[in-house]
């Protein structure tokens, strides 16, 4: 699964809106948008901070 899928699907599973990502992870709302539409891809920090928060483990982002 590609990282913007992960990402969509975890949004949908929590029920959970852009801005609502952005400030869990502490990111602006932005950035989960260009994630999501391909355009940006989440930096260490990010893809860390998915994995602190919900367990995502950093070699899902990039289908390992």
């Amino acid at each position: 699964m590609h990282y913007m899928e992960l990402i969509q699907l975890l949004m949908t599973e929590k029920n959970l809106t852009q801005e609502q990502l952005a400030n869990i992870l502490g990111v602006n709302q932005t950035a989960v948008s260009a994630w999501i539409r391909g355009t940006r891809k989440p930096s260490y920090d990010s893809i860390w901070a998915f994995y602190e928060k919900f367990g995502i483990e950093p070699n899902e982002f990039f289908g390992l």
